[in-house]
């Protein structure tokens, strides 16, 4: 583990128009963060988010950025948090670009290597509890459910995208990079609502037959807390969290 990181004072926000990033970046912005996002379109965020003092907005295609252009964006930022996920129908699903969360990961990570920091950046991955952690880190998932999972990375690319993000932090950057530190934040079935009590596993509490709750809002506000508080990012760095509603336990 890395010693004690403190609060981030800038924060390169990929996904911020999604459903879960708008509540990332209202979490950042909230707490007078700066904020760097990289959208489509401008028009796409919260109403009246745009005109905030500490939001840099940068519309781009996020993988057609080159290389030079992505390490200006990482530039400045103590912390990248990405949100990025794609859309449940068939053309979000089966259509291009397909590997979206796994090539912006290392895309970002490279860039901010090849930056060569003074302290390590936080990366902060909104993940999934269809991810494995390596090895048989899950027990609780058994043979039948592995092999399910297995055929939907085959079938269905968003999550074979996932899993190669976590994956590539995972393996390539591992646990002692001299430049980068990471999380992948595992939420079960995402739901809409306010902010609530919720709960951290190491690993896996529930089946794929018997799903867990996640609120988004729940989400944003784990992944906030791990790019500002130290103490909550040292409880959680190189690992795969598990988050849940508290009342769906």
């Amino acid at each position: 583990m890395s010693p004690r990181m403190s609060r981030v004072s800038a924060v390169l926000l990929l996904g911020a128009t999604g459903r879960t990033g708008r509540l990332v970046l209202s979490e950042l912005l909230a707490r007078s963060v700066r904020v760097r996002a990289i959208v489509r379109s401008a028009r796409r965020l919260p109403d009246g988010m745009a005109a905030n003092v500490n939001l840099e907005t940068v519309e781009a295609e996020l993988l057609s950025l080159s290389d030079e252009e992505w390490k200006d964006q990482v530039r400045g930022c103590d912390a990248v948090i990405s949100c990025l996920g794609h859309n449940v129908d068939l053309k979000g699903i089966f259509g291009p670009p397909r590997d979206l969360v796994a090539r912006a990961t290392e895309r970002a990570c490279r860039a901010i290597a090849q930056l060569r920091p003074e302290a390590p950046v936080k990366f902060v991955l909104m993940s999934s509890v269809s991810v494995n952690r390596p090895g048989q880190a899950d027990a609780r998932r058994g043979r039948g459910e592995r092999a399910l999972l297995a055929l939907i990375r085959f079938l269905a690319p968003p999550a074979r995208d996932n899993q190669e993000a976590a994956d590539f932090l995972c393996g390539e950057i591992g646990q002692e990079h001299p430049y980068l530190r990471w999380v992948a934040v595992r939420p079960d079935t995402l739901v809409e609502g306010e902010a609530g009590a919720y709960a951290l596993h190491e690993g896996l509490v529930s089946s794929l037959a018997e799903p867990d709750r996640t609120a988004r809002a729940n989400v944003a506000r784990f992944m906030r807390e791990l790019a500002t508080e130290p103490e909550v990012w040292e409880a959680w760095e190189g690992r795969h969290p598990v988050i849940v509603d508290a009342a769906s336990e």
